[in-house]
């Protein structure tokens, strides 16, 4: 009979980008409910040993750089061994988002679009390849992707490559979803709006937090635990039926 506190036991989660932000309340869940959780992190190890304390050390951590062609490769089988052979979810969280206007020099323009794409699509799609085959081999899995409220309805002008990435990422879970789910492979998006993370309390001493919450009808910005607890939800072995959903996680903000 399956632990109903503990409804991820037993499970091995990758979670890339897992040491701060949205990344680490999900890393806090998943633990809370029975995961061990591969912690992935860029540069921040002192973040990434901190939160495993927090967590009872229940996970390990794996350091990989998405930036460079060979870094979701190196990263899934430095995770495959530390997890020995065997891996039940992966959770697309890793991005960046860097602001590149228009009459940026061409050089400039092409550099910001391939360095965005590398680490929020290409990396991801790396993941996602090497994942179905290892689901596939080992009875089935799960694949979240961390989109983006900006995937659904378009993006701002000087930070369009964000917002290209993420509907990449969408499109790219759709098309798993309808390709390998016979296989016991389950794909799903989260689009969340504003979280309420370092990115947000930025944009919120320069511009006031009345112009962040203005277009979102429920009046605040989502919390990196509400984040958190979908992604818990999605990767029960329960939630078979959420296969290609995109969940929207923006207070109204967009609706579809």
């Amino acid at each position: 009979m399956s632990d109903l506190a503990r409804p991820l036991a037993g499970q091995a989660v990758l979670v890339t980008g897992g040491s701060g932000g949205i990344g680490a309340a999900i890393v806090e869940r998943l633990v809370g409910e029975g995961a061990k959780v591969l912690i992935h992190y860029g540069r921040d190890v002192q973040g990434a040993e901190l939160l495993l304390a927090r967590v009872g050390g229940n996970g390990w951590l794996v350091q990989g750089d998405l930036s460079q062609d060979d870094g979701p490769d190196t990263l899934w089988q430095t995770a495959l061994e530390l997890a020995g052979g065997r891996i039940h979810g992966l959770v697309n969280n890793a991005g960046i988002r860097n602001e590149i206007p228009l009459d940026a020099p061409a050089a400039q323009w092409r550099a910001a679009w391939r360095k965005e794409f590398q680490v929020n699509f290409f990396a991801a799609a790396d993941l996602c390849r090497l994942a179905v085959a290892h689901f596939c081999m080992h009875g089935g899995g799960r694949i979240i992707n961390m989109a983006s409220r900006a995937a659904q309805r378009g993006y701002a002008a000087d930070a369009l490559p964000y917002g290209c990435s993420k509907a990449a990422l969408v499109n790219l879970t759709k098309s798993l979803a309808r390709s390998v789910a016979g296989q016991g492979v389950v794909a799903l998006a989260i689009a969340p709006g504003w979280v309420r993370t370092d990115m947000a309390e930025q944009f919120i001493a320069q511009h006031g937090e009345a112009a962040a919450v203005a277009d979102i009808p429920v009046g605040r910005m989502a919390s990196p635990g509400e984040i958190a607890e979908l992604v818990a939800f999605a990767l029960r072995p329960s939630q078979v039926s959420l296969n290609g959903a995109t969940l929207d996680v923006n207070g109204g903000s967009y609706i579809r």
